[in-house]
């Protein structure tokens, strides 16, 4: 963030309209239903092999066939997050990958292992291909090329129905391993997703790993092209049937959770994880930001936050690498996001 495949490729971005907060709303027990899927908003591709294979751990839970999306009652040590898988995910992403930027054969590895992560969890899965243009990215010149959003849907749920969208980027800038920025982001992403698949949520869940968040300029126009690219390309049934958003960006440093929003439209979501934070005594901080994905959403209409940002020392730079991350705060913002889904 700027200053902050698998065999399988069906439809799946679909994000949030309605000024309905999850957990709160009128109808968010209703459980999905089966039915055919709405047309592809993006063609699905596969993403080009990068000049290295790799393999790393499997995030699916032993016995899980597909997501659920209604609300189980399970014992609470099952269903907790688990910190240890999404630290693995971070010494993968960052340690043993790397750098990710956006159109890079780094970027490339990253996002078909993150597909494969979904798939094996059982969610229907979309590489969705969005240009980048040539620029300079925290002071590195990068080329114009390709990169992807990788989308993960509940089978059979119907992109019109209410729903929710969770996503992190997944790119960083050239020069960092971005352990912090953003593999903590997407490790949190994974491990919701096999939360979600193992336990259900009150409502489904669709998650994104996205390319292209880092900046290849500046401003608004040069920044985030996979989450507006995800949004712009959507129908107007599906955005209106998107319930709310959150983005997943550095999440794993500092002693409080930051909650916060571009200041437009409804503070519907930031407002409901900033209760939930309050009611599971987890430390949070309401604040003001426009630099992550979150904000293409807002500006499109759609209630969205934004957590985690506290700043750290090896912001954009080559020491962002595991060793970074707070373990403790990395747990804080994937309880809260989980504690918020489920209820």
């Amino acid at each position: 963030m700027a200053g902050q495949g698998g065999s399988r490729h069906v439809a799946a971005g679909a994000v949030l309209a309605a000024a309905l907060t999850l957990g709160t709303a009128a109808g968010c027990t209703t459980a999905t239903t089966a039915g055919p899927r709405p047309a592809r908003s993006v063609s699905a591709q596969v993403i080009p092999s990068a000049s290295r294979s790799v393999s790393a751990p499997s995030q699916r839970p032993a016995g899980t066939t597909a997501p659920t999306h209604t609300a189980m009652t399970v014992p609470p040590a099952r269903a907790a997050f688990r910190a240890d898988s999404a630290i693995r995910t971070i010494d993968y992403l960052a340690g043993h990958i790397g750098t990710r930027e956006a159109s890079s054969a780094h970027f490339r590895t990253a996002a078909r292992w993150v597909a494969s992560q979904f798939e094996r969890l059982g969610y229907d899965v979309q590489l969705q291909p969005v240009p980048v243009p040539a620029g300079v990215s925290w002071g590195i010149d990068v080329p114009a090329g390709r990169t992807w959003n990788v989308v993960a849907t509940p089978p059979r749920l119907r992109l019109t129905q209410p729903h929710v969208l969770v996503g992190a980027h997944l790119d960083t800038v050239p020069q960092a391993p971005g352990a912090e920025d953003n593999a903590s982001g997407v490790a949190v992403v994974l491990e919701l997703a096999r939360l979600t698949a193992a336990y259900g949520s009150r409502l489904p869940v669709v998650f994104v790993a996205f390319g292209g968040e880092e900046p290849r300029g500046i401003g608004d126009n040069l920044h985030h092209f996979g989450s507006t690219a995800m949004v712009e390309r959507m129908p107007a049934a599906q955005r209106r049937a998107l319930v709310g958003m959150v983005a997943l960006d550095r999440v794993s440093v500092g002693t409080s959770v930051p909650v916060c929003t571009g200041g437009l439209g409804s503070r519907s979501v930031q407002t409901a994880l900033l209760r939930t934070a309050r009611r599971n005594r987890i430390p949070a901080q309401s604040c003001v930001n426009a630099l992550s994905d979150h904000w293409s959403f807002e500006k499109a209409g759609v209630v969205a936050a934004r957590v985690g940002g506290t700043p750290y020392a090896a912001y954009h730079s080559a020491a962002d690498v595991p060793s970074v991350v707070n373990r403790t705060e990395l747990k804080r913002s994937g309880q809260l996001l989980w504690d918020w889904l489920r209820r």
